[in-house]
């Protein structure tokens, strides 16, 4: 199991927004889209930050209503850990755990932003498999039984 094969079902869309962006228009975008986070591109598309609802509600602790007016620059995480689509889901959920964050980028061999996944997705695919798993068993075991006349 892989990121890429989460992509395919989720699709490639990655909410971005640039550095210049003022922290309340990514809370807004956040609130509204239902999402977790936002990646900061600079100019070309290359990915120089993310900003998450976690970091929003931080810098209010920290900064009060001011944070508003602030540009995403001053908040954003800089050292974005990043997968690709060949990552392991296992791997990504562990990147994830180990670094205490819940959404990760995804580059393609170019290095280009070509998704993002979250916790969340990782979950509900492994939920999927393992029901999948669950169910190939259960027609295995059923199968069985009628090829040895018990069921």
């Amino acid at each position: 199991m892989t990121v890429a094969a989460i992509l395919r079902e989720k699709g490639p869309a990655v909410i971005a927004v640039g550095p210049d962006t003022r922290v309340l228009e990514v809370a807004g975008i956040i609130s509204r889209r239902r999402i977790g986070a936002v990646v900061v591109v600079d100019g070309a598309g290359h990915l120089v930050g993310i900003v998450s609802e976690r970091d929003v509600v931080r810098g209010v602790t920290q900064f009060g209503a001011a944070l508003l007016e602030m540009a995403v620059s001053e908040l954003m995480t800089r050292d974005v850990r990043t997968v690709t689509p060949q990552t392991s889901v296992d791997e990504a959920t562990e990147i994830m755990d180990d670094g205490y964050f819940r959404h990760l980028p995804v580059r393609g061999a170019d290095g280009r932003l070509c998704g993002i996944v979250s916790i969340r997705d990782l979950v509900r695919y492994r939920i999927h498999a393992q029901q999948s798993d669950v169910e190939a068993l259960q027609a295995y075991v059923i199968g069985r039984g009628y090829a040895l006349g018990r069921v």
